[in-house]
């Protein structure tokens, strides 16, 4: 694979890479039509190919957070081509990794010292790379470990980022008013992934709060070999979640890993109030056991109780069927606003009922089958159907509180694991670990 011995950094570079891929998309749809103008039954399949490898090829080399878009899309697998899913997916931990002289660099410049000077082995030759970062195995004192390196320039690049998809994400979602708060919640997300040092604390926190929970581990870290761009910590052996789906494994198996990702995520919420915010498989490993291992924590979410409290109550299945109560609560989480027509309440009302009434139906069970395909069949419906909804796009979709980006990203992503892996749930089961 290509090394990288450079990352754009600054507005011009960025912003040039993303109009030189315009281009070749542009190009790419002369092509389409021009074969559309010969076989009038081509399939828009082989464009939405190339188009995927164009921006894909675009966003590997800028890394940061452009990148980590892709990451998040490819979770969205009910609203991209599949084209695009499989080529973004790429982004959760292979892309190209950095030249092994732009490693010892970054050593040098945080640790006064060179890769072999701190281990007793170090490999140049990045194991995994994704959008933030890449890992590199090494080994002191008899153990083996896991290196993470951010590449340079990722912070630095945030800024320009977020400002060359602002206007583009106003215009498709219709984000009228102040839409600041959504843009500066990503944004301090996107700059606290950068900071390895609160990743650190993160981390080991997670560690030992979660520790009671069944069939899940985590690494231990390693602070004296650790800073604010290097993170190193236990080599956990295991198998990238999406690899593990892939193959053939019992349903006792698929349930115990299942069970413990989502008693993970419901003790993180109704327990600690606080979650990881990055439910891709490539932050979670399975290891020859069945035991999920989650290794990143660069991206955790607090839950006020201004607004978990609310939020709690709204996606209980009894609370939607209570049309005063459920309207109460959407004012409180700003899904509705007194400024709104009586046409927009009424519509905005309707919406986020059909929607939480799909969202809440795990819970109206106690075993819940998440390989059903008619689950997941009925969120893409949702999807499709809110896509193609022509009212929706010509109302003001600055709506909610700032917090539901990363709660309805991360419950989403979720759910996405979860069919993924085919497995079936005890849903309070994550209960006997708060009491």
């Amino acid at each position: 694979m290509k090394r990288l011995d450079s990352i754009p950094t600054n507005k011009i570079e960025r912003v040039s890479k993303l109009v030189t891929t315009g281009v070749k998309i542009g190009g790419n749809y002369l092509k389409y039509y021009g074969q559309k103008m010969v076989t009038p039954d081509t399939s828009k399949e082989s464009l939405h190919e190339n188009n995927a490898a164009d921006i894909y090829d675009s966003l590997k080399e800028l890394k940061g957070s452009a990148l980590k878009v892709a990451q998040m899309l490819s979770m969205e697998k009910n609203l991209l081509p599949q084209s695009y899913v499989e080529k973004f997916s790429l982004s959760q931990f292979s892309v190209p990794p950095l030249s092994g002289p732009l490693v010892t660099k970054t050593f040098r410049k945080y640790f006064g010292k060179e890769p072999h000077e701190l281990f007793d082995a170090f490999n140049p030759e990045s194991i995994n790379a994704a959008s933030i970062g890449q890992v590199h195995k090494a080994n002191k004192n008899g153990k083996e470990l896991a290196v993470k390196i951010q590449y340079p320039g990722v912070r630095e690049s945030i800024g320009t980022d977020i400002a060359m998809v602002k206007p583009i994400a106003i215009r498709m979602f219709n984000l009228q008013g102040t839409s600041d708060e959504y843009f500066d919640e990503v944004e301090g997300k996107l700059m606290e992934e950068t900071d390895y040092s609160l990743e650190l604390m993160q981390s080991e926190a997670v560690r030992i709060e979660c520790a009671k929970l069944e069939n899940i581990r985590f690494p231990k870290y390693y602070p004296e070999l650790s800073c604010e761009k290097i993170i190193t910590m236990d080599w956990m052996q295991g198998k990238h979640l999406s690899e593990w789906c892939k193959e053939e494994h019992t349903q006792e198996e698929r349930n115990k890993v299942g069970q413990a990702l989502f008693d993970f995520y419901m003790y993180q919420i109704h327990g600690l109030h606080k979650f990881h915010a990055d439910p891709h498989p490539g932050n979670f490993l399975v290891d020859e056991g069945a035991n999920l291992i989650a290794i990143d924590f660069g991206c955790m979410k607090q839950l006020p109780s201004d607004f978990y409290v609310p939020y709690y109550k709204i996606i209980q299945p009894a609370t939607i069927a209570n049309t005063v109560q459920f309207k109460d609560l959407l004012h409180e989480l700003q899904v509705l606003r007194n400024d709104d027509t009586p046409d927009e309440e009424d519509y905005f009302f309707n919406l986020f009922r059909e929607l939480l009434d799909v969202f809440v139906e795990p819970y109206r069970h106690q075993q819940f089958d998440f390989g059903n395909p008619a689950f997941s069949n009925a969120i893409a419906g949702l999807s499709e159907k809110f896509a193609n909804d022509k009212v929706l796009r010509k109302m003001n979709g600055n709506r909610g509180s700032r917090h539901f980006i990363y709660v309805n990203r991360t419950f989403f992503g979720l759910y996405s694991l979860l069919f993924d892996i085919g497995a079936e749930i005890t849903i309070y089961n994550y209960e006997k670990y708060i009491k």
